[in-house]
């Protein structure tokens, strides 16, 4: 069987299921079918298949012209229906996992993806889980569901762990030149998974273990969780001790060795590293094991929303406004600059928290034409919001200004003389010369510039 698909995989007669169609799904989907792959995207979605088979991408790292292309070539489709896979060689599992309330891991997603590949597997199909999770999931939590099947993995069927490397927005790197690591269940299994990610990549590097492989994901995010925290924890600081932290940053990266450059902000967002270090550590309490030091930095990154709001409010109270009855305009609430994914950002908290605190919140964000919040111990009841028009009039009727996510298209030197007063999170407005004692900037001396 090895040896079967080792010959599909080489002459790209394997035809490969991609199951999850989302940030890392889709790009992995027709980064494979552009190497020649025929490739079947499986999704919960109805829209989401409607749209990729009617060649259009809902996913700005893949353009729609590249999806019309692979679909018209029959390169590329999508479905509903599991029983798809029947007929098909590898499957991808690229589902969300995200944590729950008690910030405990929520693997439902990859639970009913394995649930409906098993009835399914057939001898010789290789498994390849992606979604990003705590050591142990691919051989504790996607084996047993697998092998319910009556096959046996690593003697009737493949199976490894290849963690995902998405980070959305990025043009230098992507899906077809990062490099992948892969852990299999047995050398046979690796071997699989890293011959076809190489057509797709050329760098793969092999770990022993699926553990490995899923503990390498966790590192790469808990790393920049933890480098994150001591940046925001002494940009607090600094705002005490009369300190541009910014300006110190920019000072220290000029050392050629020894130093990384990592920037305070309003707290974190994104699929990763909000979630990644809760796993680790709840899958450490199995072992009599506390992660400390990463719960401390999962710590002091969930403080900067507070820590932000609490700006805000003396802003506002330093001209003799107050937070109950403001208006506050918020601009970006995608997790990070230049994209629509707006997962776990830290606007929805700062959002939250004010209208808790009484203020009436309205954002802006090119990307983002609908923002939920609300519904969680923050804020009980649950809100759509609607992306407003950025216009003199908008920014003149904010009492306060709030940059949460500097995105590249926004003129922040008209926001500032539009503005009342602009609180900026991430300093988007370093090179505003001009009516600076409108800004306050976190991170920064807590005066008015």
């Amino acid at each position: 069987m090895y040896n079967q698909l080792l010959t599909k995989i080489k002459d790209k007669s394997a035809q490969v299921a991609v199951i999850g169609l989302g940030y890392v799904g889709l790009p992995l989907a027709t980064g494979l079918a552009k190497c020649g792959y025929r490739i079947t995207g499986l999704d919960a979605s109805a829209p989401k298949v409607d749209s990729i088979n009617a060649g259009h991408s809902y996913i700005p790292d893949v353009p729609s012209t590249d999806v019309a292309d692979l679909v018209n070539a029959a390169a590329l489709n999508a479905t509903t229906d599991y029983d798809t896979l029947r007929e098909l060689d590898i499957i991808f599992i690229c589902v969300p996992t995200p944590f729950d309330s008690m910030k405990a891991p929520d693997l439902t997603f990859v639970r009913q993806a394995a649930a409906g590949i098993a009835p399914r597997l057939r001898a010789g199909q290789l498994v390849v889980l992606q979604s990003t999770t705590y050591p142990g999931t691919t051989e504790e939590v996607v084996q047993p569901i697998l092998e319910e099947s009556g096959l046996i993995a690593g003697q009737d069927f493949f199976l490894a762990f290849s963690p995902e490397r998405i980070d959305p927005g990025r043009a230098d790197y992507t899906v077809e030149n990062t490099p992948k690591v892969v852990g299999g269940i047995n050398p046979e299994s690796a071997s699989l998974a890293g011959e076809l990610l190489a057509r797709l990549t050329p760098q793969i590097h092999y770990v022993s273990t699926p553990r490995a492989a899923e503990m390498t994901k966790l590192l790469e995010n808990i790393f920049r969780s933890v480098n994150i925290a001591l940046v925001n924890e002494l940009a607090v600081l600094s705002e005490r001790m009369g300190i541009d932290f910014w300006e110190v940053i920019e000072a220290a990266k000029t050392k050629p060795f020894g130093f990384m450059p990592f920037y305070p902000s309003p707290g974190v967002g994104g699929h990763c590293i909000p979630v990644d270090p809760y796993y680790l550590s709840w899958k450490a309490r199995e072992y009599d094991f506390y992660t400390r030091f990463i719960e401390l930095a999962a710590e002091v990154n969930g403080d900067m929303p507070y820590h932000t709001v609490e700006l805000i409010g003396r802003v506002l109270n330093g001209g003799g406004k107050s937070l109950r009855g403001a208006n506050v305009l918020i601009l970006g609430v995608a997790f990070k600059p230049n994209i629509d994914d707006a997962r776990n950002s830290p606007a929805e908290r700062v959002i939250e928290l004010l209208i808790r605190e009484g203020a009436n919140v309205s954002y802006h964000d090119p990307y983002v034409p609908q923002f939920k919040v609300g519904g969680d111990i923050v804020l009980k009841d649950k809100l759509s919001l609607t992306n407003v028009p950025l216009t003199a009039a908008s920014l003149n009727q904010a009492d306060c200004t709030v940059i949460i996510t500097g995105h590249r298209d926004i003129d922040y030197k008209w926001i500032v003389n539009e503005s009342k007063v602009v609180v900026d999170t991430v300093n988007a407005t370093r090179h505003v010369i001009e009516n600076r004692a409108k800004i306050v900037r976190l991170g920064a001396p807590l005066k008015m510039e």
